[in-house]
């Protein structure tokens, strides 16, 4: 059976990719991934704070006095000459391709224009098969319009593109004011793919410190609906690939991902949960009804219940709104 798929121009094994998290900061976790399966891997994520707050502190200790001995200043290199976070992150990366046989895809992750153009070409030069840029921002501004904040989108990955050849996808919020216009919008700024959808962590309240805290959920197989309908009204409409993330932990709900369109299912919760070897579990899931249902290969399914090839195509739509609220009328007592 044929599991082989094509995502941002590389050729993959599987459609099972393990998205980026702290389960890739260490070598060992990578090979076991890989081992298990894996076709392509995103590298955890760089963060725009850690590039930002290393490179101001580095240069705050590098300078302080200095203006007392102004000569003093020859002494030291620049602070982009100088080995903090990025560079670790950089390094571990040459080591990561090194060790492994699959692709690469680097991570950032940030919200404003910051020094992602310099790194992202670093991350080229060491060896990245693509780059996944997490643009997380929840605009809190009333001032700001969203032209403003789709702009500011669009201008970080034109310049992102303008500066590396390997491929650049853009993982995104599903708020947006009309989403099929801003996805054909970097499409034609050069987005190679869009990875549906970045979960964001809200914050909770402790009652007894009276702080505001962090509070990390993992996703459930239920998410997938909004990711899933989103990449079944974009297929065949973009030429940018499109990859699948939230709520996919068993194979039936990456097969459901694939048939909607998207071209690979990225998995995070479900290995933090369950471990990196759930990986072929999911695999023999997809091969076990593929083979049951008689699909030969993922290209064969993929796309067959986008809303372009779907029966029913209203079904994505509003008109399905009401056939929800009957069945929900049903099952009340």
């Amino acid at each position: 059976m044929n599991l082989t798929t094509k995502y941002l121009g590389l050729d993959l094994r599987t459609p099972l990719v393990p998205s980026a998290s702290p389960l890739s900061e260490d070598i060992d976790n990578l090979k076991r991934m890989e081992d298990a399966g894996a076709s392509a891997i995103v590298f955890h994520s760089m963060f725009e704070e850690q590039i930002r707050h290393e490179t101001q502190t580095l240069h705050h200790h590098l300078t302080h006095g200095t203006e007392s001995y102004p000569e003093a200043l020859s002494y030291f290199p620049e602070p982009d000459e100088f080995h903090f976070a990025p560079n670790r992150y950089l390094l571990n990366l040459v080591k990561a391709k090194q060790a492994l046989g699959i692709p690469i895809i680097a991570s950032l992750n940030g919200s404003t224009f910051g020094g992602w153009t310099t790194f992202a070409r670093s991350i080229e030069q060491a060896g990245a098969d693509a780059l996944e840029l997490n643009i997380y921002s929840i605009p809190t501004n009333p001032g700001v319009t969203g032209e403003e904040i789709e702009t500011s989108y669009l201008t970080i990955v034109a310049s992102v593109k303008a500066q590396v050849k390997i491929p650049v996808a853009v993982k995104l919020s599903p708020f947006f004011t009309n989403f099929a216009y801003f996805a054909g919008r970097l499409d034609q700024h050069g987005a190679d793919g869009l990875v549906l959808f970045n979960r964001f962590y809200q914050p909770d309240i402790d009652l007894d410190a009276l702080e505001v805290k962090p509070n990390i959920n993992l996703s459930a197989p239920g998410e997938i609906r909004l990711p899933m309908r989103w990449i079944a009204m974009l297929h065949g409409r973009i030429r940018a690939s499109l990859a699948a993330t939230s709520g996919i932990h068993r194979g039936i709900d990456a097969l459901k991902m694939l048939m909607a369109g998207a071209d690979v299912t990225m998995l995070c919760s479900a290995l933090l949960r369950h471990g990196i070897e759930h990986l072929s579990v999911i695999e023999r899931e997809m091969r076990e009804w593929m083979e049951a249902h008689e699909y030969d290969s993922v290209e064969q399914l993929k796309g067959s219940m986008s809303q372009k090839n779907c029966p029913d195509p209203s079904a994505f739509e509003r008109a399905q709104y009401m056939r929800a609220i009957a069945v929900d009328r049903a099952i009340l007592p």
